[in-house]
């Protein structure tokens, strides 16, 4: 059996998703539907995919702002 892990992926406070790590590789989750294009995105580590939620983040939050 292979085991996998899991990490939730917080952006200021606000829950994004989570990854769940499998053969060296991240795999994202969203439960943020702000960060549903990232879905299924396969990071090699978690920080990448805390950053490419972050990006996303911020790109909706300036685009209401404009």
């Amino acid at each position: 059996m292979t085991q996998s892990q899991a990490f939730a992926i917080e952006v200021h406070g606000r829950s994004a998703g989570i990854v769940v790590g499998h053969d060296g590789d991240f795999t994202f989750f969203a439960s943020d539907h702000s960060v549903r294009e990232l879905d299924r995105q396969v990071f090699r580590r978690v920080g990448q995919a805390e950053r490419a939620a972050a990006r996303v983040l911020a790109a909706r939050r300036d685009h209401r702002r404009a």
